[in-house]
């Protein structure tokens, strides 16, 4: 993997998706928990209910979004692909599909772990304020780590058949 490559994956799809999604996760949970002073842990409108839902859909819709930016750079010669025996080259490669797969390794993977850390610290409900905190902070460590591999899968020869011209070039790291 080049140094661009590393860049890409650790500043644009890190990073700055953790950065971005901090954000609009916050604008989320204002919008569907502002008429509550204290968010509880369980119950209809919950702690519980928006860390599934976001465990799932954030993986899901990024993906989504994600896939066809990076295929597209690449199409364009901004970024090489990376060799096709990547461990993720297993994926789908029908988009929708692949975001299905990530949705439900998402709600695998982040909610049970988060629910038992919450249970296991006691919470029982949180102040609006600390809970928009929350969510945001949840959705932005979720979106730090799936955001990479989502492209990363995406680089994993993943790409239309022929790369010319400045994807040769990219590919050769010039």
């Amino acid at each position: 993997m080049s140094p661009a490559h590393r860049r890409f994956l650790v500043l644009e799809q890190g990073v700055g998706a953790a950065i971005f999604n901090f954000v609009l996760n916050a604008g989320i949970a204002w919008l569907l928990f502002h008429q509550l002073d204290t968010v509880p842990i369980r119950g209809q409108q919950s702690i519980v209910g928006d860390t599934v839902a976001t465990s799932v859909i954030l993986p899901f819709l990024t993906c989504l979004i994600v896939t066809p930016i990076v295929r597209r750079r690449i199409r364009q010669g901004a970024l090489a692909p990376l060799d096709a025996r990547a461990p993720l080259a297993w994926l789908p490669r029908r988009t929708g599909l692949r975001a299905l797969v990530f949705g439900c390794l998402g709600g695998l993977a982040f909610a049970p772990v988060t629910i038992a850390i919450l249970d296991a610290l006691g919470v029982t409900a949180l102040g609006f304020r600390h809970f928009v905190v929350f969510k945001a902070s949840f959705a932005a460590l979720a979106a730090l780590v799936v955001t990479p591999v989502i492209s990363l899968a995406a680089l994993a020869g993943d790409v239309a058949p022929a790369v010319t011209g400045a994807g040769q070039r990219a590919a050769q790291g010039g």
